[in-house]
């Protein structure tokens, strides 16, 4: 096997004994453990290196009031108790950093004025990106807990009210308490998802 790849272990860490996380222990997540989540997913490809992401990382409890009258009942109290909760949002004007990001064409151009391609990529990317950073806080031991159950235009309006950024889902962020865990549910198998044409 090539050197390049991935231990059996990583790959149990990342993905086969990685659950979601629904309760905490009583540990702190360091700010400087986000900052190092960022700036290894970060290097995650986007299209066009569009890097639409936008976090917020909700963790005062003055704050957290904020956030809890927009979650669904079954989502508050983890979300309470959980040391962070990140605001998974995307910049609606990511293509301003293009000069930036993507310097050797007018990639700017590809989306000024026309909101749909607006819309669509800084949705997908920013989901994307979302996803780099689960797996990196995996891989440092986080357990996370990705949310959708929650009213997305109160978000908006409490946390982005200029409309620049928009919510695109909540991620509970800590050390796991997977002492209560219910059994993992099953996953569709190669045949069952994938076709080879």
């Amino acid at each position: 096997m090539p050197e390049n790849v991935l231990t059996e272990q990583g790959f149990d860490l990342l993905f086969r004994q990685a659950r979601t996380a629904y309760a905490w222990l009583d540990k702190p997540v360091p700010d400087d453990l986000l900052r190092q989540i960022h700036d290894i997913m970060r290097f995650g490809p986007t299209s066009a290196n569009s890097c639409p992401l936008r976090i917020v990382f909700v963790r005062s409890p003055e704050v957290k009031a904020r956030l809890k009258p927009f979650l669904m009942e079954d989502n508050i109290e983890k979300t309470m108790l959980a040391p962070a909760t990140a605001i998974m949002a995307y910049d609606m004007q990511f293509y301003d950093l293009l000069p930036e990001l993507f310097p050797h064409t007018d990639a700017r151009s590809w989306f000024a004025g026309n909101d749909k391609v607006i819309a669509d990529t800084a949705f997908r990317n920013s989901s994307l990106q979302a996803a780099y950073f689960m797996i990196v806080a995996r891989g440092f031991g986080l357990g996370c807990g990705p949310m959708s159950g929650f009213d997305e235009e109160g978000v908006n309006k409490e946390f982005f009210p200029d409309g620049r950024y928009r919510v695109n889902f909540l991620c509970n962020l800590g050390y796991a308490d997977h002492s209560n865990d219910f059994p993992r549910s099953p996953r569709l198998s190669f045949d069952q998802a994938c076709r080879i044409i």
